[in-house]
């Protein structure tokens, strides 16, 4: 094929040669060259302060600087109406630092110079003056001058912006204390009620306040709440049987084991992460383009809860994964492909600008980062300091300056809404799960590749005749431009498509994900976060007021220090990681967590109803090796958690929105609760795994055009909501009707609304109507043999309980009803019965019951 020089020998030795491949198109060199290495630095600053000889200073002042004011300043000065890329060419400072995207002069290295770059017109991206290409002999002049170490006798320093927030004091704030483990406390329990320590520190609180807890929920009630809160689907009959049948004191902790080690609690709880990680399969915003290999981070999510992950390596993968060491290539793809947390992220990919590009992406991942571990919201810093919390802007460039030297692989086919198509990482110890309609025959690869050939060519004479009119100062043609346009968006298409699959057609193992940078750089504060007006230059760190003075790792030379920021969220002294991770577990067990700002653990947020509780929990995590499992399960057989729903109106009156936990909260499932429900008692739910995701099958797009619709991405059988394919701006409508969670945001905790459009989805849906109509049939053929004992069937089913004496009059009623109405209109006994069965299924699965937990 036509790529392959662009393959790698994954047998190379070094990190850096294992780095990732793929597309490779314009606006990919900003990922693949962005920074300068620690030797380049050491150079750039040991010659700033050296005096120069009179011959280098005469050589500059002649040959450099008068080329500088006439061809350069106007764009890259002080005085310049709008400062292009943030860079600055009229200071010797600015023209070491460089702008956005790189280093412009780099004294003694020509091929770290991108100033040569640029003037020798050896990188599209980078021709400047952008009108016309300087003459040979002023290029050599340049490469002269860089080569005796680029003499410059110029002053001028870039002002440094000064900070009066007190981080000292800001350490005192409750959340940035680290968490010490309190007493217990001790409790007077007449009624048994305590079964953990959890429920001390609850008990406590509540005979403070005057508030008596309630008694614990019945049995079938406390099953169906583990059942949905453990594995998102409810109890089977033969569940409920077993579970009534087990009097023994140890059943319900026989029941949360099983279902801890079910591969259906990854499927659960690794849906709260992707919420958290704002998971989705295209990139939104104003070109949605798809992203076919972010399936592969949705399934290391699941499998990693699974497999009881500890939750500080969880972190560690996700944010260094490429950085930590592994024992075989199975396991490196794992490692490579845990950092997509970092790449799913939402992306203006028809930015025109790379360095705004870049800027943008950056942001988007320290937000994401700091909210997701954090709780913390640090990107609130880039154009000034946090307005509320004590993190400095200098706290936001120093750790954008470890992603500035991180390149972000999420793939991508160029084209007019795609101008920032990058490479993918490629994982060759991943298993290659061919994903249905994304195989080529071999005849297939050869006609595409024909095709190629023939429209590079097109497009290699038309970039000619560009360069011909540029250089002689002329435009090209309008229509040779909408000709040069539309060859691009379908080179970049095809190009897509043969990098997917090999010679024979067979699907690459690609993931999204990062790689370190081949030249980590600190990067510049950026005044008002403008990219054209670059400030000081901070060195790469973490955020102060989260580490003791002094305190702060150090970052190696020649490192982006991303695995240092790992390794420094992930640490047991790090104040906020353990104790934001046991509020989200509570949280989507009590449907409220300890800190109701569940994403927001500063001063805006909520402080916690329970901080001894909260701090035990997380040292209580911690000590268990971070295992979120076992945190579950401490959770689920406290008796705090198994208390009844009952209303207590002395206790409303104290506290009526249960923040001391008088009793259980009543919830409405999620989305993928009621759709997953809705599949399991109609007996369709598939328990297997798909393959892939139907984006990968549709390959790369343009979402809304003719290839990625709501059509071309069905998923096809059962499978478990956690499956569907979740595209920006398209998410399916029987997860956005009940409040899924916006995937372009960390989403901790998601709103719960009741709208008339849910009632309506409940009753026009062609999803609904199909699990009833199937639910129906089940209850004809396995409910038993008379009414009554279908009824008894169908409640336990759908509610996990008997029905009442009252609900069995007033079923009987109903179908009595129905069905002289259908004889009516003349329907067959058999028709009538089945339509009858068929709309009473589906006033069950539309009923509150069946949405809500007790």
């Amino acid at each position: 094929m036509c790529f392959e020089s662009k393959q790698i020998d994954m047998k190379c030795e070094s990190q850096q040669e294992r780095r990732g491949f793929g597309y490779s198109f314009a606006g990919a060199t900003v990922f693949m060259g962005l920074c300068i290495g620690a030797v380049a630095q050491e150079k750039a600053v040991s010659l700033v302060e050296e005096d120069y000889t009179q011959e280098e200073i005469a050589f500059f002042e002649n040959k450099i600087r008068p080329i500088l004011a006439e061809h350069c300043y106007e764009c890259h000065s002080e005085s310049a109406d709008k400062v292009k890329g943030g860079l600055l060419l009229d200071t010797r400072a600015g023209s070491r630092r460089g702008g956005v995207t790189d280093h412009a002069v780099v004294p003694g290295s020509i091929t770290e110079s991108l100033l040569i770059t640029a003037i020798a017109y050896e990188d599209e991206e980078y021709e400047m003056p952008p009108k016309y290409q300087l003459d040979a002999a002023v290029v050599a002049d340049f490469r002269e001058w860089i080569e005796m170490g680029a003499p410059d006798p110029r002053g001028g320093e870039a002002a440094d912006v000064v900070s009066n927030l007190d981080i000292d004091a800001g350490r005192e704030f409750w959340a940035y204390r680290s968490p010490v483990r309190p007493e217990v406390p001790e409790v007077t329990d007449e009624d048994g009620w305590v079964t953990s320590d959890i429920d001390r520190f609850v008990l406590a609180e509540l005979h403070e306040r005057g508030l008596e807890p309630a008694e614990g929920a019945k049995r079938l009630v406390l099953l169906r709440r583990i059942y949905f809160d453990l594995v998102g689907i409810p109890p089977s009959i033969e569940d409920l049987r077993d579970f009534v049948q087990d009097e023994s004191a140890g059943a319900v902790e026989r029941v949360v084991d099983r279902l801890l080690q079910s591969e259906q609690f990854g499927e659960r709880w690794g849906r709260h992460w992707l919420d958290v990680a704002r998971y989705a399969e295209s990139s939104g915003k104003e070109a949605n383009n798809t992203f076919p290999y972010a399936w592969r981070y949705r399934d290391y999510v699941i499998d990693a809860f699974n497999e009881d992950k500890p939750y500080n390596d969880f972190i560690r993968e996700q944010i260094a994964g490429d950085l930590l060491p592994y024992e075989d290539e199975g396991e490196q793809a794992r490692l490579m492909t845990a950092t997509g947390f970092l790449a799913i992220g939402p992306k203006s990919l028809n930015e025109t600008n790379p360095v705004q590009f870049k800027a943008d992406l950056i942001d988007e991942q320290i937000d994401t980062m700091t909210q997701a571990v954090l709780a913390t919201t640090v990107a609130c810093a880039r154009c000034h300091d946090h307005m509320f919390d004590p993190i400095p802007m200098t706290d936001y460039y120093a750790m954008a300056g470890i992603f500035l030297s991180t390149d972000t692989y999420f793939g991508g086919a160029a084209g007019l809404q795609n101008r920032q198509a990058t490479d993918l990482l490629w994982v060759p110890g991943a298993e290659v799960k061919v994903v249905p309609g994304t195989q080529l025959s071999r005849e297939t690869v050869l006609g595409l590749e024909r095709q190629l050939a023939q429209l590079q060519r097109e497009q290699r004479d038309l970039q000619e005749m560009a360069a011909q009119a540029r250089r002689s100062g002329e435009a090209l043609d309008p229509s040779d431009q909408q000709r040069f346009l539309r060859l691009r968006g379908a080179v970049g298409a095809l190009e897509a498509r043969l990098k997917a699959v090999d010679d024979s057609g067979n699907p690459h193992p690609y993931a999204m994900g990062v790689w370190e940078a081949q030249y980590p750089r600190d990067a510049a504060l950026l005044v008002r976060g403008e990219i054209a007006q670059p400030g000081e230059t901070v060195p790469r760190g973490f955020v102060q007021v989260l580490m003791e003075p002094g305190g702060e790792p150090e970052i190696p030379r020649g490192s982006s220090g991303r695995l240092e920021m790992a390794d420094w969220l992930s640490a047991e002294e790090n104040p906020l990681t353990a104790r934001v991770m046991v509020n989200r577990v509570w949280h989507y067990l009590f449907g409220r967590g300890l800190v109701p700002t569940v994403d927001n653990f500063g001063s805006t947020g909520q402080a916690p109803s329970h901080p001894d509780l909260l701090d035990w929990l997380a040292v209580e995590f911690m000590e268990n090796g971070w295992s979120v499992k076992s945190l579950v399960r401490e959770i689920v057989l406290s008796g705090v958690y198994q208390q009844a729903s009952d209303h207590h109106a002395a206790n409303f009156e104290i506290d009526p929105d249960n923040v001391y936990l008088w009793r259980a909260s009543k919830r409405r499932l999620d989305a993928e609760a009621i759709r997953d429900a809705m599949l399991a008692v109609s007996g369709n739910l598939e328990s297997e795994r798909p393959i892939g995701s139907p984006v990968a099958r549709v390959g790369d797009g343009l979402v809304g055009g003719r290839q990625v619709t709501e059509e071309s991405l069905e998923l096809g059988a059962g499978y478990r909501s956690v499956y569907l394919p979740i595209v920006r701006d398209l998410v399916p409508d029987a997860l956005e009707t009940f409040d899924f969670a916006e995937p372009s945001l960390v989403t901790g905790s998601r709103d719960v609304t009741t709208v008339p459009g849910q009632a309506l989805y409940l009753m026009n849906s062609d999803f609904v109507q199909e699990q009833a109509v199937a639910l129906a049939h089940r209850l004809v053929h396995e409910g038993g043999s008379d009414g009554v004992e279908r009824l008894r069937t169908a409640f336990l089913t759908v509610y996990s309980r008997p029905p009442t004496e009252e609900e069995g009059r007033r079923a009987k009623k109903y179908f009595d009803r129905f069905m002289a109405e259908a004889r009516m209109e003349d329907a067959s006994v058999e028709e009538a019965g089945k339509m009858a069965m068929a709309s009473f299924c589906q006033a069950l699965l539309g009923s509150a019951e069946f949405r809500y937990l007790d």
